[in-house]
């Protein structure tokens, strides 16, 4: 359980000294796109198993039963209202802010049709949790190479500096938050939206201790 001490992200050999730059290392630029389709695979599973979407698309739809928006436009306004969020919570774009979502939204375009279908329920539970763990590890890999976080990382980063709190336990407790409101405005949700909120902020925090401990021992 030694996840639960990782209270920041680590800066390794890799990790870029600023988020904002405009010449920003090759070797973090390198780590970064890495880290963002691993990412996108992460997400790519966690669709493709079909058990429940993401705490952030329940919120979205949520949000399309009371303002008949279509789900695109829902997620964009999101988006935007959690950027403005960055401005009390001092959060720098960088770089990364813009490719997560143009790499994340490439990812899910060519590789989701690729991806295998099942029919077993337990198989797909299984591989919902697999995009878990594989989205939290990609998530680690994009945070430390330091260019910039997405608006949703961006804001779990913003709310750990303010109260100093684990990762893993503030980016659970904004999953649990958003997947609460979301339910109650009407969307749906599933065993595998059960499996992000809860598993996210734990597999981020393993995926940087582990990024960390190799770095040490190399």
């Amino acid at each position: 359980m030694s996840f639960l001490s990782v209270t920041s992200i680590p800066k390794l050999r890799w990790s870029s000294p600023t988020a904002f730059t405009l010449k920003p290392p090759a070797v973090s630029v390198a780590f970064l796109i890495i880290g963002l389709v691993i990412f996108g695979l992460g997400e790519a599973l966690l669709i493709s198993a079909g058990v429940g979407v993401s705490p952030w698309t329940v919120f979205a739809e949520g949000l399309t039963n009371v303002t008949s928006w279509s789900l695109g436009f829902a997620t964009f306004v999101i988006s935007a209202s959690v950027l403005f969020l960055w401005i009390p919570l001092r959060q720098t774009p960088g770089v990364g802010t813009i490719l997560n979502a143009i790499i994340i939204a490439l990812v899910l375009e060519y590789v989701l049709p690729l991806l295998p279908v099942f029919q077993g329920f337990i198989t797909n539970a299984l591989l919902a949790l697999l995009g878990v763990l594989v989205t939290g590890c990609g998530g680690a890999i994009y945070l430390i190479a330091n260019l910039g976080p997405g608006p949703r990382d961006g804001l779990m980063t913003g709310l750990q500096a303010i109260t100093h709190q684990p990762i893993a336990l503030v980016r659970t407790c904004l999953e649990v938050l958003v997947v609460a409101i979301g339910w109650a405005l009407g969307g749906t949700l599933g065993l595998g939206t059960i499996f992000f909120a809860l598993g996210i902020g734990p597999a981020t925090a393993i995926g940087m201790q582990i990024l960390q401990l190799r770095s040490n021992v190399h």
